[in-house]
């Protein structure tokens, strides 16, 4: 059984597959851009929190996917909440990671954080769905 995801009918496994492709994406598009555009432009640590920000944000693209694998295998609350969770922990991490380095206003490291406890849902949920399998 699929769960609708939206009011066109689009199943929720293949919008975790495309968020999941989207990010990995930018992801790429994030890493070159900080190893070819900003490498001479950036102190090293900023070029690192960049750099952090990439290699994560592609990680949980990956994630995405496998979230979209495991909602057609087990649909329920649980697969489709580690897959938010890892889509506004991306955000948030990778996101705040990338903006203290293109701004270097620290404070935004504040956020990261928050982002990194939503990524650790995300994992703690999915094993959940895994090992619950169907849950409504």
């Amino acid at each position: 059984m699929r769960r609708v995801g939206n009011a066109n009918g689009v199943p929720m496994d293949r919008i975790f597959a495309a968020l999941g492709a989207a990010s990995g994406f930018v992801a790429v598009a994030a890493g070159a851009f900080g190893a070819h555009g900003l490498k001479a432009r950036l102190a090293p640590d900023l070029l690192a929190a960049f750099d952090t920000g990439a290699r994560y944000q592609i990680y949980h693209a990956l994630a995405l996917l496998a979230v979209a694998w495991a909602i057609g295998r087990w649909p329920g609350r649980v697969a489709l909440a580690s897959g938010w969770c890892f889509v506004a922990g991306t955000a948030l991490f990778s996101g705040s990671l990338y903006l203290l380095a293109l701004t270097g206003v620290r404070s935004l490291g504040a956020i990261t954080p928050v982002g990194g406890v939503l990524l650790l849902a995300g994992w703690l949920l999915l094993a959940l769905a895994a090992v619950r399998g169907t849950m409504r």
